[in-house]
């Protein structure tokens, strides 16, 4: 499978100790499928001004079957999901996902779960917003050892 990672930064050598930890689904190296969403989110690197690159690279199938490796996927915004974001938000995600793949928190996203985080909304009520939101996905991929085995940087696209 082909991913995208979006950075300030060209990113062959992926490292996860150099990752955010209050994300989406914990710390890890974040990669999509869907190129255009690696390219907008270069946009907020490019508007203030700063260099933006798409790295691509091939991420091996065989992660996906390996033994032993532990994969969360979320198929659409679900409780679970949103469950799943706020602990990972919080940094209180006590799990050993090896993968984690689903939706993204973007602008629009992130307004409802921020809503929902403050009790403004109810659970229901924000998985009713999240499920008019355009096709987004991402991979977080929370293990050193599955990135050095399975991910092959392909090269980078400076925007």
């Amino acid at each position: 499978m082909i991913v995208y990672h979006g950075s300030r930064i060209i990113v062959a050598q992926p490292d996860i100790n150099h990752s955010r930890k209050r994300v989406d689904f914990g710390p890890g190296f974040y990669v999509t499928p869907i190129k255009e969403q690696a390219e907008g989110l270069c946009k907020r690197f490019l508007s203030i001004g700063q260099d933006a690159y798409v790295s691509k690279y091939v991420f091996n199938d065989n992660a996906f079957e390996a033994k032993g490796v532990k994969i969360l996927n979320f198929d659409s915004y679900s409780e679970e999901w949103l469950d799943f974001v706020f602990l990972c938000r919080r940094g209180e995600d006590e799990t050993d996902y090896d993968i984690v793949m689903g939706g993204v928190a973007n602008d629009k996203v992130f307004d409802t779960v921020e809503l929902y985080f403050q009790n403004m909304i109810s659970k229901t009520e924000a998985l009713g917003r999240l499920k008019y939101e355009k096709p987004n996905a991402q991979i977080c991929i929370r293990s050193q050892e599955i990135i050095d085995k399975y991910l092959l940087y392909e090269g980078s696209d400076k925007l």
